[in-house]
């Protein structure tokens, strides 16, 4: 059993199908079954239900919010019993007893210091945030607790807002140079070198494969990817443009 905060959680979105147990897609949920299973159970029900607890932080859960996560499960691809389950976390998140200290201390030590599983688990959490085109005060202030309480430091979480805000919205016209430079973390200004150094620690931080090997969930593959190929034509972007 995953036990503990993020079990509880788990157990009443899943209800009666608790004991089956989060491989929701059939009967063979994820519990017992492996470490890697484990994981992506804890990054499943940890991700859905801190997004609820995001989106009440300013009191009230926008319709854009909303919006926002349900988009993320269309493209996580769930299936109707899946997307139940998401829906209950996010709606057990945004309860006033929400135990965040205790759900992010096992999530992080389900995750043994994978930063790039945790990286991408804090950059879903800024998407749901800033979906509606604005971040609340309230809401900036729990993802910076978030990023500390798993280990970031105030330069990388400032980063990731940086890097989310630009690959999650879609380039102004005339302005879509100037995101991908956004996107890659680096100035107008930087050597060839220094972006392409930049690039590839982008790739290798959201390369879905990796990823996956560190636990991340199935359904949330299709993130990872979306994410690499708005890294590699930011690159492509800025490269064609030095020619």
């Amino acid at each position: 059993m995953l036990g503990g905060p993020l079990g509880a959680l788990l157990g009443a979105a899943l209800g009666r199908n608790f004991d089956r147990g989060i491989r929701v897609t059939d009967e063979h949920v994820a519990y017992g079954l492996g470490q890697q299973e484990r994981v992506q159970a804890a990054f499943f029900t940890a991700s859905f239900s801190i997004m609820g607890h995001i989106a009440k932080a300013d009191g009230n859960v926008t319709r854009a919010e909303i919006s926002s996560v349900e988009a993320i499960m269309a493209r996580m691809q769930l299936d109707s019993r899946q997307r139940s389950a998401a829906i209950k976390l996010f709606n057990e998140g945004k309860k006033p007893d929400f135990p965040l200290h205790d759900v992010l201390l096992q999530f992080k030590r389900e995750c043994h210091g994978r930063r790039n599983l945790v990286q991408m688990f804090i950059e879903i959490q800024i998407a749901v945030a800033m979906a509606d085109g604005r971040l609340h005060t309230a809401e900036r202030k729990i993802i910076f607790s978030i990023g500390r309480e798993l280990g970031f430091d105030h330069a990388s979480i400032e980063q990731l807002f940086s890097f989310t805000g630009s690959s999650e919205q879609p380039a102004r016209r005339g302005h879509s140079l100037d995101a991908a430079y956004e996107i890659l973390g680096v100035s107008k200004n930087a050597t060839e070198a220094e972006i392409k150094k930049a690039y590839r620690r982008l790739m290798s931080q959201h390369h879905p494969d990796k990823l996956i090997a560190k636990g991340l969930p199935d359904e949330m593959v299709k993130l990872a990817t979306e994410k690499t190929q708005k890294i590699k034509a930011a690159y492509e972007e800025i490269s064609n443009s030095r020619k």
